[in-house]
């Protein structure tokens, strides 16, 4: 019997290889996930219950899924179809200031910058710190939004000083 500490380091490895080892769709698969995609998407809007059932044709197997998990095949199928490498991370991975630095496009000496200063949660273990995904992404979209509002006011500005016209 595998122990929990043991299982709980083994999703985590199994996350971050996710995260290291993206490979591009090939042309086929591109073309058969939006062959799929383009049948699926459609049906999404007409099921009303959280479950259904599916059948797998080549071996007549049924299977129940969640309908969330089936919208999130489709959306699976709608990034591989436009060419585009899709991982599924759980939320509650916790990765390393190198992978998280990566994934905001800066440095990992910048990054942990950030963590001492309180912008991004983390915590530490032993002298390794470790950051949610979630954390990441919350302030990837932060930044975002930051970034939108400046470049607003800038255009605001050039209007007002007749630089830029609307």
């Amino acid at each position: 019997m595998v122990s929990n500490i043991s299982y709980i380091q083994c999703i985590k490895a199994n996350a971050m290889n996710e995260i290291y080892n993206i490979e591009r769709p090939s042309k086929e698969e591109q073309k058969v996930a939006l062959e799929s995609y383009g049948s699926l998407a459609p049906l999404l809007d007409q099921i009303h219950s959280d479950y259904l059932e599916i059948e797998i044709e080549e071996n007549s197997q049924r299977i129940k899924i969640p309908l969330k998990a089936l919208q999130l095949l489709a959306k699976i199928l709608k990034e591989t179809s436009q060419g585009r490498p899709v991982s599924i991370v759980p939320i509650a991975t916790e990765i390393t200031t190198q992978a998280a630095a990566e994934m905001i496009g800066c440095s990992r000496p910048h990054l942990v910058k950030l963590l001492e200063n309180g912008e991004i949660n983390f915590t530490k273990i032993g002298r390794h710190r470790r950051i949610k995904y979630q954390d990441i992404l919350d302030y990837k979209r932060k930044m975002k939004a930051e970034q939108r509002q400046l470049l607003i006011e800038i255009m605001k500005a050039d209007e007002e000083a007749g630089i830029y016209d609307s």
